[in-house]
């Protein structure tokens, strides 16, 4: 089996052996890049499963190559950073990044959440037998879910991107139409875990993809707000 290879984008080196040495003794291959250009420099030579990136580099910051990456490189990303500020979070998750980790961190709970990301991007038909005549994709308003592929495709069959972390939101609302679930109901489901206290990643999120699939975001009709609960997918889903 190939190792999933990890790039760990910091320039403090301390933390970037610490990660390295972590990282690969739970069987990962492991690069390190120091800044941008160095992350360039990995990511155009070598196949990479996943980037890690902190925020505080020199030259660009960690902002700008999140955006660089989602615009130029489909790979999930996970932020770790000493940047704790809710606005910080918000704004990497808007970019794009599929989690968001402080420093100070937990090894154990930060390999947890690589695994958990990993997951979400690896395409299924690799890891999951299925039936001749089961129903591979999922219909609602013209847009078409595909599980099989990671994929999802507007009204006139055109491509929507979306980030791992994207997809696994959107296919728990598929999966569960019209039904209000909570923040804490879309966080194990997607995560495993309860939404923390401060933890808005859900709401960055669906922000994001109200904008994909709703014809006015600021007036959803797929993805409804429910006051006081949680959030209801409105569509009627079809198996197809």
């Amino acid at each position: 089996m190939v190792p999933a290879h990890l790039l760990v984008v910091d320039d403090d080196t301390e933390i970037a052996r610490i990660l390295s040495r972590y990282f690969g003794s739970h069987g990962f291959r492991v690069s390190i890049a120091g800044d941008g250009v160095q992350m360039r420099h990995v990511l155009g030579s070598e196949a990479v499963d996943i980037v890690m990136l902190d925020l505080g580099l020199p030259g660009e910051d960690g902002f700008s190559l999140t955006r660089h990456l989602r615009e130029h490189w489909h790979g999930p990303v996970i932020i770790v950073t000493g940047r704790g500020e809710s606005v910080d979070r918000v704004v990497g998750l808007e970019l794009g990044a599929d989690d968001y980790v402080t420093k100070p961190f937990d090894l154990r709970e930060l390999l947890a959440r690589v695994r958990s990301v990993l997951r979400r991007a690896a395409a299924l038909p690799a890891k999951v037998a299925v039936k001749a005549d089961e129903p591979l994709r999922l219909s609602f308003d013209g847009w078409v879910l595909d599980p099989q592929s990671h994929s999802l495709s507007g009204p006139e069959g055109e491509p929507i991107p979306l980030t791992s972390g994207e997809f696994a939101l959107l296919r728990v609302f598929v999966e569960h139409s019209n039904q209000v679930l909570s923040r804490d109901q879309l966080m194990t489901h997607i995560h495993g875990r309860d939404a923390g206290p401060f933890d808005r990643a859900i709401d960055v999120q669906i922000g994001r993809l109200r904008r994909k699939i709703e014809p006015d975001p600021a007036h959803p009709q797929r993805i409804k707000s429910i006051r006081g609960t949680g959030y209801l997918f409105s569509p009627t889903v079809r198996r197809i």
